[in-house]
């Protein structure tokens, strides 16, 4: 009798939890251009999460900052007034000090092994810290390693980024990377950078080379360094009540789908960046390709920023996985 009992309360528990899961709208918000990448990649997620699921789960995507600037996102996700977004590490890590290690400066030489280690090890460990903030990680996207624009003159040495007035993301790692090397920095919304930079509040700004690009920052930048001081990709989440919301097939999709998605991403970026550069020059941008090792040489009062704010034990760790 009670195993009868046992066996018709989980099937009421599963038929529950089935229900709950028909017919799901979830918002995905963004802050990439819609010609981005990450545009292309959001939108094959939502047709095959929607085509695997027999259009029980819809995705609606909203991006270019459509539902508000970037930490607004995410803050929306967390509250659950929006279901998903795609924050870089540099937002996630004011919910989990962990995600603040990535971004410190020159911590990987190659795309591949930021990959290695960010799919890894870094998301075994630090995905779970996540989800006790209320967010479930579903995979790694792409973002790509940041570089410095201005108007004022070529970068060809850490000496020539002295003096400039650099706009920065209110993200306190790359704040680190352009005080290190002598720039004045100011956190300006992104939404209002153009206009910033064309009525020059600004002398440049960093950013990756897509962004640069589908964005147009050139028309009010003369000069582009490839400094890739940072490193930093888009991360996958969503409400971790929503997720568990879902039955457990409908979650294996949307993993499964987020890092097909990413993966995507990932090629598209790597695959368009020297086609953008070359872009970039062809529509009149002086292109700089300076040696990097004086630039990293001088980002240790940067890596001990970095270090305070992520916390000591955080930083070992992410260090011991770049081994």
């Amino acid at each position: 009798m009670l195993r009868t009992l046992a066996l018709a309360a989980a099937a009421s528990t599963a038929l529950a939890s089935a229900a709950l899961a028909q017919d799901v709208t979830l918002r995905l918000a963004h802050f990439a251009a819609d010609t981005h990448p990450a545009q292309a990649a959001a939108q094959q997620f939502a047709d095959r999460v929607a085509a695997r699921t027999d259009g029980a789960i819809a995705v609606e995507i909203y991006p270019a900052n459509e539902l508000g600037s970037p930490p607004e996102q995410l803050e929306q996700t967390v509250l659950g007034a929006v279901e998903m977004s795609l924050p870089t590490q540099g937002a996630l890590d004011k919910y989990e000090k962990a995600f603040g290690t990535v971004m410190t400066p020159f911590a990987f030489s190659s795309y591949e092994q930021a990959h290695q280690v960010l799919d890894g090890p870094f998301t075994d460990w630090a995905a779970p810290k996540l989800e006790e903030q209320g967010l479930v990680m579903l995979a790694n996207w792409e973002y790509g390693f940041r570089n410095i624009t201005n108007s004022k003159k070529p970068i060809e040495s850490p000496a020539d980024v002295e003096g400039l007035k650099l706009r920065t993301p209110p993200e306190l790692q790359i704040v680190a990377a352009m005080e290190g090397l002598g720039a004045t920095t100011t956190q300006i919304a992104f939404p209002e950078l153009p206009n910033a930079l064309n009525q020059g509040v600004v002398d440049g700004q960093e950013n990756p080379i897509g962004v640069i690009y589908h964005f147009k920052l050139n028309d009010f930048q003369e000069h582009l360094a490839l400094t890739r001081h940072v490193y930093n990709s888009m991360v996958h989440v969503i409400n971790k009540d929503v997720f568990d919301g879902l039955t457990p097939d409908q979650q294996a999709i949307l993993r499964e789908e987020s890092k097909a998605a990413g993966d995507m991403m990932r090629q598209a970026v790597i695959a368009q960046e020297e086609e953008e550069i070359a872009a970039l020059e062809q529509a009149g941008m002086k292109v700089t390709r300076p040696d990097l090792a004086p630039f990293a040489a001088k980002m240790g009062p940067a890596r001990e920023r970095v270090a305070e704010y992520s916390g000591a034990e955080n930083m070992a760790t992410f260090l011991g996985f770049l081994d």
